[in-house]
């Protein structure tokens, strides 16, 4: 069978089809064995019968999910090979790519492959700063406390961002091999260092949500610790009021019998007019100093 630039892509691929590609494609024990391990890491291996490589993206990003699903690559001169142990969206797009455009050889489907599977890290970190963007809207907005708990909510977020800090990680270190060890041309090399260096800068980015997400909690905490302090305040102020009417009310509930406020016609309304002229005036005083 003649092969000259052929891709061929494989999904859920069985053992009879596994035999049957082995006719055709040289595949390394090694290699093959990796492919179909399942949750297998992005990885980049150079074998005598050719490059070998792994790619794990993430399958849901925009929702934020933390599912993944992975592609593995058989690198020839003449040909590619795919495999996947599911379907695989992005390749609809690689392949109208490679229909409408001219490909000089497996290694630039190879690059397309991986250059279009690195955007779900893209819409992953787009949704994630939108995210972010909410709940730093949602921190000062008092009609919407209590109504969320921001530290459960962080902290799956967190969850979720490592978890793709991961993926990027294993994929950075995967494109870093692949663009020194290829058997590639010069030009290709450069494709593969392109994709490289927006994994690295997709790193960094999560790398800054990382911070953001910490940030926030150190913010929530220092918004309900002024909340609490808020409501000491005003409680200290309101005991504060009513401090001295208890002084009163415990004065005039005492049993003694010469008490001439007692038998004075009008006591009961000095009592009253006591206790409102005493907290009238103290109220006034907490809320002109802003203790209040």
């Amino acid at each position: 069978m003649e092969r000259r630039h052929l891709w061929l892509h494989v999904s859920e691929p069985t053992n009879q089809d596994l035999a049957a590609l082995a006719q055709t494609f040289a595949m390394n024990d090694l290699a093959l064995e990796d492919s179909l391990e399942p949750g297998h890491a992005s990885h980049y291996e150079k074998y005598p019968e050719g490059d070998f490589l792994t790619f794990r993206t993430l399958a849901r990003p925009e929702e934020l999910a933390e599912e993944s699903e992975r592609i593995s690559i058989f690198l020839y001169a003449d040909s590619l090979l795919t495999l996947s142990r599911e379907e695989l969206p992005y390749l609809e797009r690689v392949r109208e790519i490679v229909g409408r455009e001219t490909v000089d050889s497996p290694a630039e489907i190879a690059f397309e492959i991986l250059d279009t599977g690195a955007e779900s890290f893209v819409v992953f970190m787009r949704a994630l700063e939108d995210r972010i963007d909410i709940l730093e809207q949602r921190m000062f907005d008092f009609d919407h406390r209590g109504k969320e708990n921001m530290v459960q909510t962080v902290f799956d977020l967190k969850q979720r961002l490592n978890h793709a800090r991961r993926l990027c990680n294993e994929a950075q270190d995967m494109l870093t091999l692949l663009a020194r060890h290829a058997s590639a041309s010069e030009e290709d090399l450069l494709r593969f260092r392109d994709v490289r260096d927006s994994m690295n800068r997709l790193g960094k980015r999560l790398d800054t949500s990382r911070d953001n997400l910490s940030n926030l909690l150190a913010i929530h905490s220092s918004v309900q610790s002024q909340r609490m302090n808020e409501v000491m305040r005003t409680l200290a102020a309101v005991s504060t009021v009513f401090l001295p009417l208890t002084f009163l009310a415990g004065v005039w509930g005492m049993n003694f019998e010469y008490m001439p406020e007692l038998h004075w016609k009008f006591g009961y309304a000095l009592a009253w007019l006591s206790f409102a002229l005493v907290a009238g005036a103290l109220a006034w005083v907490f809320k002109r100093r802003g203790w209040w």
